[in-house]
């Protein structure tokens, strides 16, 4: 069965909320929408204190090419706009608004009818991709528009969606596909009308042999269009890991994936896309995972943005006791939360609760040079070297070490018999090399 060809882990799989059917979470008496929650420039706010807003219309102006509109996922009442922290610990700029009633703006089409045919144009599909503020689902929250536009000289010749899901714990684009296919399938159509490609791979990990089976099925009524299973391995939703599954290319050091002609897409996020484009739906929610070992309810819940996510916590049963940590995401990619005050953003794939006893890390020891961090990298890097060098601020040895090719994916520290923290001191390098080279080249 197809995989990626290097590196690699296979962490416990804790699927605890697969199978549970999407649930909506209520409306609370206030959300807090902020006004920067993707890769890019923050949007600017287009309303001001006192004005009345329904659900969809737009509050935040996308302020540059690489950043996205922000709708009301309410309506209601700007209290205010403010700073509010974010899941990050950083306070970003927010619009308060305070829920009167659930009126969503006319021209929004809420009904479940599928709607197959896209007669629009290209143009006219990055259009609506772009004014429905649609960013990726998956974790990088790059606005979609940017990605579907190829830079000059460069086309796809496929399309990839990825619907690996991963992640331990999370299932919410699992649950997504069961009982979405069919406007997936029709978001894939779209997009590939916005590429000009006529073939297109649903990339899916076996353990989801229910998702596998639906789409197959449904696939077949969609020419170009297949589904590939792929070998349980993480990080198998990396989009160059994907790709080198699917597809045996390999993207270059410092390179994108239209290098090599493919596209790669989330599959909630090719859900978004079919909303915006056939049902003029901005993105004013997402569905989420609530989930951990004790969790009393772990779920898949569809989540307005801006709620806080303690509201969405408590629907589920609250957190459970004994809780050590509770993180934004999955265990090996997402972040720790400082609380659960948080607004819900359009990143927000999940809240995983671990356990007090597996929240503390172990005693950190001397690296005994196994080259265990070595095998399971996935970008063929040296993360034992690359902490050493970050520990002693050696920044020009870490770019040549290619640090920014890592993806933080943690497959090394999950590894590591000796309990170092190599992707903390690799981020924080990671982060340093970075400003550096963005200072050269603005020079």
């Amino acid at each position: 069965m197809k995989t990626f060809r290097l590196g690699g882990i296979h962490p416990q799989e804790n699927k605890f909320s697969a199978g549970k059917k999407i649930q909506i979470a209520e409306l609370p008496k206030q959300v807090v929408i902020p006004l920067s929650h993707y890769i890019g420039s923050p949007s600017e706010a287009v309303v001001k204190k006192g004005d009345l807003v329904k659900v969809g219309q737009l509050i935040g102006k996308a302020n540059g090419f690489i950043s996205a509109n922000v709708h009301s996922s309410v309506s209601g009442k700007v209290n205010k706009i403010d700073v509010q922290l974010d899941a990050s610990g950083y306070k970003r700029p927010a619009v308060f608004i305070d829920v009167e009633g659930d009126e969503w703006e006319e021209t929004i089409d809420r009904s479940t009818e599928l709607k197959r045919d896209c007669n629009l144009t290209k143009e006219e599909i990055l259009a609506k991709i772009k004014d429905a503020g649609i960013v990726g689902l998956g974790g990088a929250t790059f606005p979609a528009h940017v990605k579907l536009s190829p830079p000059p000289g460069k086309k796809a010749d496929i399309l990839i969606i990825n619907a690996v899901e991963c992640e331990p714990y999370l299932t919410c684009d699992h649950q997504l596909m069961l009982e979405k296919g069919d406007e997936i399938l029709v978001g894939i159509t779209i997009i590939m009308k916005a590429l000009g490609v006529t073939k297109a791979v649903i990339g899916v990990e076996n353990n989801k042999k229910d998702a596998v089976a639906h789409l197959s099925k449904l696939a077949a009524n969609y020419p170009g269009v297949e589904v590939q299973a792929l070998k349980v391995q993480y990080p198998q939703g990396g989009e160059k890991q994907l790709i080198d599954a699917v597809i045996r290319r390999q993207v270059p050091s410092g390179r994108i994936p239209i290098e090599v002609g493919a596209v790669v897409q989330n599959v909630a996020t090719t859900y978004a896309i079919y909303e915006a484009v056939q049902k003029n739906k901005p993105m004013v929610e997402r569905v989420m995972t609530i989930t951990g070992k004790d969790a009393p309810n772990p779920g898949n819940y569809l989540v307005r943005l801006g709620i806080y996510l303690s509201h969405v916590v408590d629907m589920a049963g609250g957190v459970p006791a004994g809780t050590g940590k509770i993180v934004g995401g999955g265990p090996m990619m997402g972040r720790s939360l400082m609380n659960l005050n948080v607004p819900m953003a359009k990143g927000s794939s999940g809240v995983l609760f671990i356990k007090d006893e597996e929240s503390v890390r172990k005693p950190i020891q001397n690296c005994i040079r196994c080259a265990k961090c070595v095998t399971v990298c996935p970008m063929g890097l040296e993360p034992f070297l690359l902490m050493n060098q970050s520990e002693r601020n050696m920044w020009p040895e870490m770019e040549t070490n290619r640090t920014m090719d890592c993806i933080e994916c943690g497959s090394c520290s999950y590894t590591c018999p000796s309990n170092r923290p190599l992707l903390d001191y690799i981020r924080y390098g990671k982060s340093t090399v970075g400003g550096i080279i963005r200072n050269r080249a603005a020079k």
